[in-house]
């Protein structure tokens, strides 16, 4: 059991074993990060259906599988186990001698009623770490609610600093909120573990969207608190304190140019072949750039529309921050994100070259090795083999809907 992947000699979480009643985006993004890390992560899944994310289109593999499941879950294996009958619960505890930590992404009010917390697993394992990600958390009214990412967007503010300033509140174009909570989550288990391993005590740890989203309101949240200070929306994507930290158009689209410290002022205008800017009273210095941000995108725009963005990136890129503002196609094709490996292949039975997205995380200089996510229950049958079932057994649980 998690054993080092071929073709790298150690991975950190080598040796370890998480269970994870988990389901589409947070929590199985969190887990994915353990699996690649070398965990043996075990995906309880419901019998039949299996993890939502395996339904959601528009795009699918061969057999059905979503290409949206792949996203979450590499390097995982599927158990399939209705954890609502008593030969389900019976198994988990089984299952949770031998395990390091036990996840789950469900409803706050869910955990506690399906055997998964601290308390109901403690006199098997001490030492288990319970992992929870819910919406709202468990201990408060909201626990019973079902939420989702944009939903946290809209409450915890995010939506309302987002977009054009005349513009309607517009969310994220992803689920960030879902996958930073699923990183904080994978931080708090892994800190819980190492203080398990010390002392022979595990423990709960709870996360939840909501709170997850209003931590990263950050300085704008700090802003108002202690000056009352309410941050608003700007143009052009710009950062609302410093300037020009902006998108300009460019001849043939948009380039972002951040000129985010004062040295890279001097920078861009040295290099744009403008240092009259430089000496313009309306913006010599940031407090100056500010105030006059509209006349300094007036003349910005005119001189980067001149010319293609490639032009710009060729004068900028490596001397002060900058990039194009790519459509998906441009983001996934680029050369550079071929060389540093974040596109990667993986065998599929559904799929003989499926491409995904590498870890963003190096060990030794190297990327951990990937496997494609498992197809609904594929492990289910060796899992049960080592708790001791038999084939008869395991075939009466099938028929039953217990696995």
């Amino acid at each position: 059991m998690g054993e080092a992947e071929p073709g790298m000699n150690r991975l950190p979480l080598s040796g370890y074993r998480v269970l994870s009643s988990e389901q589409y985006g947070a929590g199985p993004y969190s887990t994915m990060f353990l699996a690649q890390m070398g965990a043996e992560v075990i995906k309880i899944e419901p019998p039949g259906a299996g993890d939502t994310a395996r339904a959601v289109g528009p795009h699918f593999l061969r057999e059905g599988e979503s290409v949206y499941f792949q996203a979450f879950n590499l390097n995982k294996r599927s158990l399939t186990l209705d954890l609502r009958t008593e030969r389900g619960q019976e198994i988990l505890r089984r299952l949770a001698r031998d395990v390091h930590v036990v996840a789950n992404n469900l409803r706050g009010d869910l955990p506690a009623k399906l055997g998964l917390t601290y308390d109901a697993l403690k006199d098997i394992n001490p030492a288990i770490v319970c992992a929870h990600l819910s919406a709202y958390g468990r201990d408060n009214e909201r626990a019973r609610w079902p939420g989702y990412d944009y939903l946290m967007q809209a409450e915890a503010g995010f939506m309302h600093l987002t977009g054009e300033p005349d513009g309607l509140p517009t969310r994220f174009g992803l689920s960030m909120v879902d996958f930073i909570t699923g990183t904080i989550m994978a931080i708090g288990l892994l800190s819980a573990l190492v203080d398990a391993e010390r002392t022979g005590t595990g423990r709960d740890v709870d996360v939840d969207l909501l709170a997850a989203a209003l931590h990263q309101m950050s300085y704008p949240a700090l802003w108002y608190l202690n000056e009352g200070d309410v941050t608003g929306r700007t143009p052009r994507s710009a950062h609302p304190s410093v300037t020009p930290s902006q998108m300009f158009r460019t001849a043939d689209g948009w380039v972002f140019v951040m000129a985010q410290l004062p040295k890279f002022w001097g920078v861009l205008t040295d290099r744009i072949g403008r240092g009259d800017l430089a000496q313009d009273a309306r913006f010599a210095t940031p407090a100056n750039r500010l105030a006059n941000r509209a006349a300094l995108t007036i003349e910005l725009d005119a001189i980067f529309s001149t010319q293609p963005t490639a032009h710009w990136l060729g004068l900028l890129e490596g001397h002060m921050p900058v990039a194009a503002v790519n459509d998906l196609p441009a983001a996934l094709d680029s050369d550079y994100v071929r060389r540093i490996g974040m596109i990667a292949e993986v065998e599929h039975p559904d799929r003989d070259d499926l491409r995904v997205l590498a870890s963003p995380i190096k060990l030794d200089g190297e990327r951990p090795p990937l496997r494609a996510a498992p197809l609904l229950g594929a492990d289910t049958d060796a899992i049960l083999g080592d708790l001791g079932y038999d084939e008869d057994a395991i075939a009466g649980m099938k028929r039953d809907g217990i696995v």
